[in-house]
This record gives C-alpha cells, structure tokens and sequence, in this order.
C-alpha cells in the first residue's frame, strides 16, 4: 500500500475529563455532591474549604454563584459581583465558591419549616422512567408496551430474559412486535443512560451513542468497537495489542479506554437504596414585595475555593516532577470549581424557568399548576433536554406550599373545552377535591366525575379519571360507599 500525506479539515468536539465531570456533578443530589466534595477535599491539598463571612481571601475571591435570577414579575436586584467566565480564568484567586450571598431575618423560620417537612420516599429508576415515558410522544399501543418493558426493567437497569419478554408482549400480530422495538427504543432514549439494555455490551453501546457531539468522532467509533468487539481485553489494559487488532494508535486506544470508564455498566444504581425521611431543597423560592425570586440554598452549595497560597507557589518555583504534580491538583481543583458553578448555574436557570411557568401554582395551589414537558424548558433555555433531566433528578424545591421535587412540576397537558390545555397534576387535584366533597353514601362514579371535570372546562375521559384516582390511591365509588 503507497503511503501518502494529506490535510484534512474537520471540526469535532471532544469529550474532555472536566466536561464528563460536569456532566456527572450536575445530576447528583445534593447530599451525594456534599460527600463527593468532601472527598475530593481529602484527596486534593489545593481544594479548601471557604467559611462563610470570612474576609482572608479577600472580597473580590468571593465570588458569587450567579447573579439573583429575574422572578415572574420582578426587577432584579444588583449583584455584588459577577462570576468569570468559567473557560478563561484571569488567575487562580479567580477560582473560588463561596457563599451565595443570601440571607435574611426570615431563613430560620424558612429553614425549620422544611425541615419539619416529612417528604416521600425519593423516587425509584421505574418510577423515573415512568415519569419521562409518560411525556414521550408515543401512541398508546406503544406507551402500554413501554410501560410493560419499565416494569420488567431490573434494579440495574437491565432488561434480563429479552426473549421471552419479547415473545410474551409481542406474540400475535406482526404491528405488535413493530409497537414493542418502537417501545424498545423509546425506553433505551431515557435517563439513565444505557437503560433498558440487554447486555453489557448494549449497555455501553448506548451511553457511547448518547454522548453525541460532547465526544470525538474518531475516539468513540473507536470506543464503540472495543466495547463490541474486545471487550474481554480491556481489563487486561493490553493497548497495544488493541491497536494492532483495531488499527490504530496507542494514544487513541488510551482515550477510547478513558471514554468508556466514565460511563457505567451499572445505570439503574443511583436510583437504588432507601431515601431519607428529610432532605435539604436546592432551591429556594419567596414572595418578597410582591416579587418572586429564586435562589440557591446556601445550606446546599458546597463552599471550596483553590487554595491561594498553594496556587501561587505552583507559579513561583520551577519545573520538577514536584512542581507537575502540583499543576496537576491545581488543574483538578480548578475544574471542580467550574463543574460545581456550572452545576448550580444551570440549576437556577432550570429552577427560574420552573417558577415562572408555574406563577400560578405558587401562588393559588396544585390546581392552577400549568402543563410543562422538558422539551419547553430546554428550548427556552437553549439546553438539551437531557441535561434538563439531569438537573431536575433528585432536585428539591423549597415553596411557600411545601418542599417539592423539581419533576413535580411537569406534567403533561389535556385539552380543555375552550381549545387550551390544561395540566394533568391540577386535573388530579381538582378530581380529588370532588371526590373529597361527594356524599359519603353517595359517591361519584367515574362517568360522573368526568362530566364534572367537563363542565369545568376539562375534557377528560372516563378511563382516564379511573386511572387518576387509582394513580392518587383513591377506591372505586361501590367501595367508597361501603367504607362511607
């Protein structure tokens, strides 16, 4: 074969280990980011913890998260600073986060009402599944065959026995099988990624799929077929034998390696084991003067900044192998305080675009809550979506009604007798308002209840009442006129 020398030019974005960090940081919890930072603090000399009030690293290193976010209807107040932009740091004092400069006479009141407040059970992996599937847009043959895969979705993610799932569902009718692959990859687009696989090797496949632009072409075909391919010898760490079989260089070997480390053979994981009785909100939300504004709660940001003293010693002494492994931590230590800011930028954003979709909602109730799917709040904020799920898993908001997860606010939408739509959430809440004021040895049937809701401008089916008050726990009207 003659050889030769070309120019090719292309464009291609890859996945660096500061932007996979981000990624991870921005869907954990905050309870699972506050132990995170805690090790990385352990692990990291450059990473200290900032006290908040305190004065040593000088007003202008504490820098803060993001300017208070615009309410609904409201004018927002001047910041005391503006944060820097996260890809080009004038120096390291730059890098710091600290206090989100909130606080007022009413926090303590605030913070023992939602302390008091006992939530539920965090949500399960099917019961996350089931909450993006049942805002996909999919018929309702396909969205039965979806719900019948979420329930047979195990613990790790995986859908175990395929065949005989498959035959079981799909036996009969060829347009059965057609609705049951469409239900297939619908479930494998959801969060987590890689759900609904059948192996490992699909597994990886499809969290390799999903990186689309954040990856390097190159590097993550490479990835794709050591994963299909070797995937037995990539424990062995033979990448030169890899390069051989695959016809590449070891340095991209390497990088295919790395990429495939960060992804997980495990995703349904994070959604196991027991919630607590008590979490701490993200976000908190108040009507002040009439305004309403979001913040950040700063119980729940982590406050880490580079350690100035250590930062400019790393510029002062010369180059050892010493001196590397300073500039490495000082490199990690940055690229954790830009993943956390951009974690809590993008919270807030998502947050703030929450509160003024649902202005009703805070203001008169579960029954004013308007319809919301991620596809809006991605659009509007310029996001993808999956990064709008990410940011609203294991999220809390702190409310004058409560403390709510962030999904509590999507909902899909019913059509409404003027040509509008209203939220399916403040359907079940006025369903269950009418339910609680029927006569005990009376109660509405379902029929009744829908023309009801009708009447109210609501147009909603009687099977669909009947699976909203199963949805809300709430028995048929014979068994409710016996207990009555």
């Amino acid at each position: 074969m003659k050889q030769s020398l070309s120019l090719k030019l292309g464009q291609s974005l890859a996945m660096t280990p500061a932007l996979q960090q981000a990624i991870r940081m921005l869907q954990l919890s905050s309870t699972e980011l506050q132990a995170e930072v805690s090790e990385l603090l352990d692990q990291n000399f450059m990473l200290e913890v900032a006290e908040p009030g305190s004065d040593e690293a000088g007003g202008d290193s504490e820098v803060l998260l993001t300017p208070a976010e615009r309410g609904p209807d409201v004018e927002q107040p001047e910041p005391r600073a503006e944060a820097p932009e996260l890809d080009q740091p004038e120096t390291a004092d730059d890098w710091s986060l600290a206090d989100s400069g909130w606080r007022d006479s009413s926090g303590d009141a605030e913070r023992y009402e939602y302390q008091q407040a006992n939530l539920h059970e965090s949500g399960s992996l099917r019961e996350h599944l089931a909450w993006q599937a049942n805002l996909s847009a999919v018929d309702d043959n396909v969205r039965d065959m979806l719900a019948h895969l979420i329930d047979a979705v195990t613990d790790d993610g995986y859908l175990e026995d395929w065949d005989a799932l498959a035959e079981r569902l799909a036996g009969g009718p060829t347009g059965r099988r057609a609705d049951l692959d469409c239900a297939l990859r619908t479930l494998q687009q959801l969060d987590p990624s890689g759900v609904g696989a059948r192996s490992v090797v699909e597994c990886l496949r499809l969290q390799l799929d999903q990186l689309g632009d954040e990856g390097d072409d190159h590097v993550r075909a490479v990835a794709k077929q050591l994963v299909e391919q070797h995937i037995d010898m990539l424990a062995r760490h033979e990448a030169d034998k890899l390069a051989k079989l695959v016809g590449t260089d070891t340095d991209t070997i390497h990088a295919a390696i790395a990429c495939i480390r960060s992804l997980s053979p495990h995703p349904g994981r994070a959604f196991s084991g027991e919630a607590p009785d008590y979490v701490v909100p993200d976000v908190m939300v108040a009507r002040r003067n009439g305004i309403w504004q979001v913040h950040l709660n700063p119980e729940a940001v982590p406050r880490v900044r580079v350690n100035r003293s250590y930062a400019a010693l790393v510029r002062r002494t010369e180059r050892s192998g010493e001196q590397q492994t300073m500039r490495q931590h000082l490199q990690e230590a940055k690229q954790l305080v830009s993943a956390l800011r951009a974690r809590h930028d993008t919270l807030l954003r998502v947050a703030h675009c929450i509160v003024e979709a649902q202005t009703g909602f805070m203001e008169h109730g579960v029954e004013h809550m308007q319809p919301l799917v991620l596809r809006e709040v991605a659009e509007r904020l310029g996001i993808h979506e999956s990064t709008v799920s990410r940011a609203t898993a294991n999220k809390y908001m702190l409310t004058p009604l409560g403390v709510f997860e962030l999904k509590y606010f999507f909902s899909s939408s019913i059509r409404t007798t003027q040509g509008g739509s209203a939220s399916a959430t403040a359907i079940q809440a006025r369903l269950k308002r009418l339910i609680q004021a029927e006569t005990p040895g009376k109660p509405l049937s379902d029929a009744r209840l829908s023309d009801l809701l009708r009447a109210e401008g609501m147009e909603v089916a009687r099977r669909t009442v009947a699976k909203y008050r199963e949805g809300l726990g709430i028995p048929p009207a014979h068994e409710r006129r016996r207990s009555a």
